[in-house]
């Protein structure tokens, strides 16, 4: 077959692969991060639609201003630097809407990096002998690769699991997390139906046990205050099912139009940053090379000569 392309199709494909160039280098900074096919697909949505200053401090959700389909035409054959090898995921909003709506189309994202599962035979007989003070449990696996990918597990000290695959949460897993005074699950969900489900699913598997959950987000408020692209379900609403109680009327409105917005759609460094503050906690303070060394004078004869 001929290729039928007219100049001005040849322009807009030149305009929108320099638009992916310009959104992967984006995505990657600052450090070289590791980003998924979805995140570049939002992170182009901002390059061709940024948002003017004077409406940066009005809430609003905007609608995708490229279709997946389109950018995922322009991205074929091509490789971004930082960007995560393809895998097929799907688990939030975006794969259950279909190609009806743009941010609907979004379907599994990229991954690159097993999620470090917890479960299965352990090599240390004694390894779920020990207390677990936190651990974060991501809705979309591709989520929890791309933290995985960027250290999120070491930094903020915190095994990092994907719904799919790692629930129900193993037994001796959650008997680590019981052990542990304080204890926090935090999971981290789109603003979805599904996704402000998923806590109330987690606390309920684990019971009676003395175990925190904890909500990173995403809901209606958190998308519209960052302005994410959002998408919408085809077809009739779903039915919403029991939400928190911290939801206002208005974000329940919002779900109730069949809208919904993905933790995909945060800009790459801006999730980790939210993801390390909220999941380690407030740091400890910090001590004075003087007062360090006073308090080696007395912490033993292994670690100061006695005069």
């Amino acid at each position: 077959m001929t290729d039928v392309r007219t100049p001005m199709d040849t322009a807009r494909r030149l305009l929108l692969e320099r638009a992916v160039d310009l959104a992967a280098r984006r995505a990657a900074s600052p450090g070289n991060l590791r980003f998924t096919e979805r995140q570049l697909y939002y992170e182009t949505c901002r390059v061709l639609r940024p948002r003017p200053a004077p409406v940066r401090r009005v809430p609003y959700s905007p609608a995708p201003p490229l279709r997946l389909s389109r950018f995922t035409e322009v991205l074929r054959g091509r490789e971004p630097a930082g960007m995560l090898a393809d895998e097929a995921a799907g688990t939030g909003e975006a794969a259950e809407g279909g190609e009806a709506a743009a941010a609907a189309e979004v379907a599994g994202a990229a991954g690159g990096v097993a999620v470090a599962t917890i479960g299965g035979e352990a090599r240390e007989p004694d390894l779920y002998a020990y207390g677990l003070p936190r651990l974060l449990i991501c809705q979309d696996r591709s989520i929890a690769r791309m933290l995985l990918a960027n250290h999120v597990h070491l930094e903020a000290a915190c095994p990092v699991l994907s719904a799919p695959d790692d629930l129900p949460l193993d037994p001796r897993l959650a008997a680590a997390l019981e052990r542990t005074e304080g204890a926090t699950v935090h999971v981290l969900h789109d603003a979805s139906p599904a996704g402000i489900a998923l806590p109330a699913r987690v606390r309920a598997q684990l019971g009676p046990m003395a175990v925190r959950v904890a909500s990173l987000g995403l809901v209606p408020r958190h998308a519209r205050a960052l302005h994410l692209v959002s998408g919408r379900r085809p077809g009739p609403p779903p039915a919403l099912g029991p939400l928190p109680h911290g939801l206002r009327p208005d974000e329940v409105d919002w779900l109730a139009a069949g809208r919904f917005a993905e933790v995909a759609a945060v800009p790459p460094a801006r999730l980790l940053r939210a993801v390390l503050r909220l999941a380690r906690g407030p740091r400890s303070v910090r001590h004075s090379v003087r007062d360090e060394l006073r308090d080696l004078r007395t912490a033993g004869f292994l670690t100061w000569p006695d005069a």
